[in-house]
């Protein structure tokens, strides 16, 4: 068993599968390759270099938003990739890994790893001290959850929408997935991010998770309020790391969360085999 090949898994692509997507210079997501022809039915959106780059047409805020929607919708139509959230997601540089920058134009959030373009959310972890320890709620997420159905999860996710902050996320989605009250919410500590770049049916998806520890009273049971989740489990810390490093039951970026924790809380030390594979591999 071992906690890093979680880290590798997520992680594993071929960059050489990949054309950079291009707007106004800047380098904001990556195209595969045998899509490029679905881009040539849109010349007045998508510049395309087949062997170099595609590039974003449209200049100005709003008609580069207004140009990739329509783009993204009649993409969507033609079974490009599945689902349509009707969700607005920022775009920054690639290389921004943490929102640093102002948005240089938003995207529908379904179309975001067609274009490779970096995504960005919010994880929370609930936690309850046992002693020296921890205990974890980790959530089952339902049967007909759009992604990773029936998968265990950290006790709230959630995509990024780009009209909220992630303070405010946060918050939004605790009260959704966990009853938790905006009163509690509020006391979670901000404890940095990690990050990775999936490969996906669609295409590529590098992506930031935001993460948040919310210590919660030890008569705090959550309960989902928005049909996501199947529920909840408050679980040891030891029995959470066999489950990650068993590496079938999570959805895999919440296992980075969960090792995350696990670094920062001391639950993984230094002597731990692993632990520089691990440290150096959470934001990539």
């Amino acid at each position: 068993m071992s906690l890093s090949a979680r880290i590798a898994e997520i992680n594993r692509h071929d960059p050489s599968h990949y054309v950079p997507f291009m707007a106004e210079d800047l380098r904001v997501g990556s195209i595969r390759r045998d899509r490029i022809p679905l881009l040539e039915n849109f010349p007045d959106t998508f510049a395309v270099a087949k062997d170099d780059h595609v590039a974003l047409v449209p200049r100005g805020s709003g008609p580069r938003t207004e140009a990739m929607r329509r783009a993204a919708r009649a993409l969507y139509e033609q079974g490009a990739f599945r689902n349509w959230r009707d969700e607005a997601y920022a775009v920054v540089p690639l290389d921004d890994r943490t929102l640093a920058t102002p948005p240089l134009f938003e995207i529908e959030r379904s179309a975001v790893p067609f274009f490779g373009i970096r995504a960005f959310g919010i994880h929370l972890n609930g936690f309850v001290r046992d002693g020296e320890s921890f205990r974890l709620w980790i959530a089952r997420r339902s049967d007909t959850a759009r992604i990773h159905p029936g998968k265990l999860d950290n006790m709230v996710a959630g995509g990024q929408p780009a009209s909220l902050s992630f303070v405010a996320n946060m918050m939004k989605e605790a009260e959704e997935e966990a009853s938790i009250a905006p009163a509690l919410s509020k006391t979670a500590v901000e404890a940095g991010y990690i990050s990775y770049c999936v490969e996906t049916p669609e295409g590529l998806g590098p992506a930031t998770m935001f993460i948040f520890d919310l210590e919660l009273p030890r008569d705090f049971a959550p309960a989902n309020a928005d049909g996501e989740l199947a529920g909840f489990e408050l679980l040891a810390m030891p029995e959470v790391l066999a489950l990650v490093a068993e590496g079938r039951e999570f959805k895999p970026n919440s296992n980075l969360v969960v090792i995350d924790f696990c670094l920062r809380h001391g639950v993984i030390g230094a002597d731990h085999p692993e632990y520089a594979a691990l440290a150096s591999g959470l934001r990539q």
